[in-house]
């Protein structure tokens, strides 16, 4: 039988109040912990969290299929393995690389400046709502080919996809509005999907139509899978990691300093963004059979929640892990968007997120376009910081006041 602690719960208010607090003591006297109410393990060591995230074979992703398959309309990239894993992974990656990904990085831009543009007048903006959101549903709509003016119907359905994929307990109510929005989602999608086999074009869904996997075009079912796994995972952490990269470099001057002076270190100030506050908090898997871990075994069929912010945050595997420090020598910025990543806010193994690239592109090119335009930049009067989630997490708000722009002054970064 598991230990239960009375005493502390991942599920608690508090925890989620303020996680960070409590991952320390996760990882030194709860480095396997048990919770009752949804019967799962929850991990937050690095080397435990790295071990079930790369031995697909004892972990597997046999959860999505009661986590996302029924809000994705199909199965999804995680739950796939094999042959069909590899060549459906490999459609979805050559839509964000190559010459795919510098037409994204123009359209990030555009977007970028077009949604900003009515705040630099006025010296506020909230980065989260008033631009990050609308921002990341707008990148993703070009990527997939949609029509940008449906991005607030786009939005409201995603977000009920998301509530459930990331929602540790739905109540019935919730549950149907979910399954309702991604029901919706799908009927939206069918005609395009048919419009883009009869003429398709350069876009994602386009190649996605056009594809196939063992010498067989994708069923629409398949191609609407693929589609809305693209629109959560593109989505969800982009206006998260861009707000949690501003409030680190306020936070911290004298690197928000160094950043402006060299835009190089742009980069670096992302990748340790992600291992410091990653908006994916927790990866669920299966134990496929009974496995140990610092003396406790989690039995086969359980459930298993690999803590990343937990083991992002351990000092095994980072020093000064607590500290947010786009110097330090143990991150390395040239691999953390890729598969050798030291931190594992993407994901790692087999299962690795695979729009890193894409990741790393859309939030270096709307930062370095934003830090020159918002000068001076600092948290505006009366704003007071609360973040929010505890399976993706990020600021519920951010309040930013800066020197205005007047017109014409907005073509510099």
């Amino acid at each position: 039988m598991p230990v239960v602690n009375p005493r502390f719960s991942i599920l608690s208010e508090d925890f989620a109040a303020a996680p960070y607090r409590c991952f320390a003591w996760l990882r030194e006297q709860a480095p396997v912990h048990y919770e009752p109410a949804i019967d799962s393990y929850f991990l937050s060591r690095y080397q435990d969290v790295k071990r079930v995230l790369t031995d697909h074979e004892a972990f597997s992703t046999e959860t999505l299929q009661v986590r996302a398959e029924p809000v994705m309309r199909g199965p999804v990239l995680a739950q796939m393995t094999g042959a069909e894993h590899t060549a459906k992974r490999k459609i979805v990656v050559r839509g964000f690389t190559g010459e795919a990904l510098q037409d994204q990085i123009r359209a990030v831009h555009a977007n970028a400046a077009e949604l900003m543009a009515p705040f630099l007048p006025q010296g506020r903006v909230d980065l989260v709502n008033d631009f990050g959101k609308p921002f990341a549903v707008h990148v993703t709509l070009d990527v997939l080919g949609l029509d940008k003016k449906d991005w607030q119907q786009v939005a409201a359905w995603h977000s009920g996809v998301a509530e459930f994929i990331t929602s540790i307990a739905l109540t019935p109510e919730r549950r149907r509005h979910c399954l309702d929005c991604a029901e919706q989602l799908e009927a939206y999608l069918l005609p395009v999907i048919e419009q883009r086999r009869r003429h398709p074009g350069e876009d994602l869904i386009s190649k996605l139509c056009t594809a196939e996997f063992d010498g067989i075009a994708m069923s629409n079912r398949d191609v609407t899978a693929l589609i809305i796994n693209v629109l959560a995972a593109a989505t969800e952490p982009a206006d998260k990691t861009l707000a949690f990269l501003f409030k680190h470099l306020i936070d911290h001057p004298e690197q928000m300093a160094q950043v402006r002076r060299d835009p190089d270190l742009l980069p670096a100030a992302i990748a340790e963004t992600l291992r410091y506050t990653p908006p994916v908090q927790l990866i669920p898997r299966q134990a496929e059979r009974d496995a140990v871990f610092a003396g406790t075994t989690v039995p086969a069929g359980a459930t298993v929640f690999c803590m990343i912010g937990a083991a992002n945050r351990d000092p095994d595997a980072f020093t000064a892990p607590d500290t947010f420090d786009i110097h330090r020598p143990d991150l390395g910025t040239a691999r953390s968007f890729t598969a050798a990543a030291q931190h594992l806010a993407f994901g790692t193994g087999l299962h690795q997120c695979v729009g890193a690239a894409f990741a790393r592109a859309e939030i270096e090119t709307v930062a370095a376009m934003l830090l020159p335009l918002l000068d001076q930049v600092r948290y505006s009067p009366g704003f007071h910081y609360r973040e929010t989630g505890l399976y993706t997490r990020g600021p519920a708000s951010l309040s930013l006041d800066f020197t205005p722009v007047h017109a014409g002054c907005t073509g510099r970064g």
